[in-house]
């Protein structure tokens, strides 16, 4: 998988840009605030048709602006495919895939395979569950294209059933929490079903890369523990689990009313990470943390290229400048070869070789 070209329109502070990478490594470097890591963001946004900043749609259109336009001509397999994104300062957006409406993100995702490497990666070891669910709904979304809709549809049936919680409270008229109830329990099973299928796949990789990343002796598992339902069997389908979840949220049912929220399935879920028993959260040192931040984001690269046959897309956003040289070069020997793109300030901290890529407040220039 690589990118053949990207072009962006006022797209966060860039007026216009037109972009050929290589078809190996494109080290961008530039000072801060220049625009390096926008344009890694434009290319994951492709892929995910969202910011992994995090940033909503509106904040990537230039100051000023109407909308911003972000293009990009894709291929693999000797297959290409285009994608085209107009983002509206206000409104919705216009999603084309090979100049058609796609008929969801699982569309786009199953034709872009792509995983980038952050400099706040740490935080899906340090910081609470919703990065660690982030992490894997992203890893499962690029497994099975499928499961992106999947999650935004639970994701509408947890806001429908919150908003009539905080609407009614115990007011709440029962057959239409019945409704919403059965739903949900349907939807949530799916979504709990593909994080236990994914953690099976990532688990045993993570466990495997650690020691290679660290250089030191560790053993890493998981734990995820499912709101109202314990630690389910990593083996479990969405069949089983849904007489579960439909039970855990009757017995919630009276809580919720009283707090006006959901309290029960997968976006209330935790995944605990273990090193050699300790909680890696809380008892790992900051190396153990990045050792394991590091072997996640490797993990889902190996899963995903054994899944798709073909490496995808790396992103590297300044990740060398919080990595020890030791360690950089150990992330580099695990990278198997394909398209990466790599941001920095300063050139020397980069142990990658290829192309060279001077990024200016005027755009990006080949050096």
């Amino acid at each position: 998988m690589r990118l053949l070209w990207l072009e962006l329109g006022a797209f966060r502070a860039y007026g216009s840009l037109r972009f050929e990478p290589g078809r190996g490594v494109n080290v961008l470097i530039g000072d801060n605030g220049t625009g390096k890591t926008s344009v890694l963001e434009a290319i994951g946004y492709l892929a995910s048709l969202k910011s992994f900043r995090g940033a909503p749609d509106a904040s990537l259109v230039a100051e000023g602006e109407e909308e911003a336009i972000v293009r990009g001509e894709f291929s693999a397999d000797d297959r290409s495919s285009l994608v085209e994104v107009s983002i509206p300062a206000q409104g919705r957006r216009t999603i084309l895939l090979d100049g058609k409406r796609p008929k969801g993100r699982a569309e786009v995702a199953q034709r872009v395979a792509l995983v980038a490497f952050l400099p706040d990666d740490l935080d899906l070891v340090k910081r609470g569950p919703a990065y660690r669910r982030d992490y894997l709904d992203d890893a499962a979304s690029q497994v099975w294209p499928m499961a992106a809709s999947e999650f935004v549809e639970y994701e509408r049936a947890v806001r429908q059933r919150n908003a009539l919680l905080r609407r009614e409270g115990r007011q709440a008229d029962v057959t239409t929490l019945d409704v919403l109830d059965e739903r949900l329990a349907s939807l949530g099973s799916i979504v709990l079903a593909r994080r236990l299928s994914v953690v099976a796949l990532l688990e045993p990789v993570v466990a495997g890369l650690y020691g290679d990343l660290s250089e030191r002796p560790g053993h890493v598992e998981w734990r995820y523990q499912a709101a109202g339902l314990g630690e389910p069997e990593r083996r479990s389908g969405a069949e089983e689990l849904q007489p579960l979840l439909a039970e855990a949220l009757a017995a919630a049912r009276p809580g919720d009313l009283e707090r006006r929220i959901t309290t029960v399935g997968p976006h209330r879920d935790e995944i605990v990470i273990l090193i050699d028993g300790r909680d890696a959260r809380t008892r790992a040192s900051q190396g153990e943390q990045r050792s394991i931040a590091l072997g996640l984001r490797v993990a889902a690269y190996r899963v995903l290229l054994d899944r798709r046959g073909t490496p995808p897309v790396l992103l590297l956003d300044d990740v060398f400048s919080e990595l020890d040289p030791g360690r950089g070069r150990r992330l580099v020997e695990q990278l198997p070869s394909g398209q990466v793109f790599v941001t920095s300030a300063r050139e020397e901290e980069v142990p990658f070789v290829g192309d060279r890529w001077t990024v200016s407040g005027s755009g990006v220039e080949r050096t």
